[in-house]
């Protein structure tokens, strides 16, 4: 068994497959040591559902690390898993060269990460000083980088406002956070802490129209969308937070379909893919969760494969069984169903549904922690949702309010009310 990504979702997965009886668990981690951002994520916060302890990021990750050792687990660090052979055995790329591994189920628990500049279109000059929180996280707890000067970061979720913090460890002064959204994402204690102890203003409504700098960034320049005003702010330093993407290349090169909003690879609830014996778990199919709720949820999925590979079949879909993957040893399918979020739901996962099939004696499966998880593009308070298929309403209820880049979840009890044969589900506002 191959397990790409050693975070905490691998990690953890790794670890349930060992205690289920999987004899030989493989992690393959491109970083230097297994851990994932934890290792460099220098604050409390970790470990309390999963661990059952309070931890900082690093001796999260590293309890982590050596609980897998401990298990039996084949850390295979400073590897990266590049693609697929004919055959269907991933190609590993490392220090010692390349080869080729064959796994009779691999899991994706690749994780996410926030989407860079160039993919956010930002125009201007190419100066240093320009980043994502994970490279700032890095450069300040890894290497001890000092920075200097004033920082603007773009974005205003929690892990924006956890950048303030590390910039002004690292010696800088964050000016604002920028959001083209009309108020901020995180609590209001953050807002509040940030203007008190830092000094950092929140930018609501505000875009980064340009950078500007020669051999390092001299400024941005700033537009309000509420009338076009422009601005420019001196800094040497720009971090862009959050605005999440999944890690899912090696589920495109397999031929997994992908999930519309997330772009993370389609999972049913136990978390297999459209592509036989490959399976998903984590931060790539949910960009991006805590980095326990990741460890729960890789858990759950771990459960389903040590099933199959152990104690024999369990509940399982796969379609469009093309791709180098699709040569994987697997089996116990079914027919999925895609559920799908509509505008302005962003997207719900997991996006595929196992029903349940009396002549198997099975129910319909049900995800981790026995919710479905989903994000919206809008702010909205005490939204009603629904769940439809065919017309057909299985479930209603309100929330208490949806957030842009946090998280909202409904209950499962609706799958027992699906039907088998029909169509595809959508979750919308109703």
């Amino acid at each position: 068994m191959a397990v790409i990504g050693g975070g905490p979702a691998g990690l953890a997965a790794a670890l349930e497959l060992r205690a289920r009886g999987v004899g030989s668990v493989v992690v393959v981690e491109r970083e230097a040591r297994a851990g994932g951002i934890p290792r460099h994520a220098d604050h409390q916060g970790f470990g309390l559902r999963d661990l059952r302890r309070p931890l900082r990021g690093p001796a999260y990750a590293e309890r982590y690390r050596q609980l897998a050792l401990a298990a039996g687990v084949t850390l295979r660090e400073q590897t990266q898993a590049t693609g697929w052979t004919a055959a269907g055995a991933l190609e590993l790329t490392s220090p010692a060269g390349r080869e080729s591994l064959t796994a009779r189920a691999v899991l994706l628990a690749s994780g996410c990460r926030e989407r860079p500049r160039a993919a956010r279109l930002v125009a201007g000059t190419r100066p240093a000083g320009v980043m994502t929180t994970g490279e700032l996280q890095q450069r300040v707890h890894l290497y001890g980088e000092r920075l200097d000067g004033t920082a603007v970061v773009v974005g205003a979720e929690h892990v924006s406002f956890s950048a303030i913090e590390t910039l002004d460890r690292a010696g800088a002064r964050t000016a604002a956070l920028v959001t083209e959204l009309p108020r901020h994402q995180s609590l209001e204690a953050f807002r509040l802490g940030a203007r008190v102890r830092y000094g950092t203003a929140v930018w609501t409504a505000t875009r980064v129209r340009s950078i500007l700098g020669s051999e390092r960034v001299e400024a941005v320049e700033l537009e309000r969308l509420d009338g076009g005003a422009i601005r420019t702010v001196a800094c040497r330093t720009v971090v862009f937070s959050a605005d999440w993407v999944p890690d899912m290349e090696l589920g495109a090169l397999a031929g997994c379909r992908l999930a519309p909003g997330s772009l993370a690879p389609r999972v049913d609830p136990d978390g297999r893919t459209t592509v036989a014996g490959l399976w998903a778990a984590g931060n790539v199919v949910h960009p991006a969760e805590t980095a326990d709720v990741a460890a729960l949820g890789a858990r759950h999925v771990a459960a389903a494969v040590a099933a199959e590979l152990v104690g024999g079949p369990a509940v399982g879909v796969a379609t469009d069984l093309g791709g180098p993957a699709a040569r994987l040893e697997a089996g116990g399918y079914g027919v999925a169903i895609d559920l799908d979020a509509l505008a302005p739901l962003r997207w719900v996962s997991p996006s595929l549904l196992a029903p349940g099939s009396a002549a198997r004696g099975h129910a319909a499966a049900r995800p981790a922690r026995s919710r479905f998880v989903l994000r919206s593009d809008a702010f909205l308070r005490r939204p009603v949702l629904a769940v439809r298929q065919d017309g057909r309403e299985l479930w209603r209820g309100r929330l208490w309010r949806l957030v842009p880049g946090r998280s909202a979840s409904i209950p499962v009890a609706w799958l027992d009310r699906l039907d088998p044969g029909g169509g595809p589900v959508t979750v919308g506002v109703a």
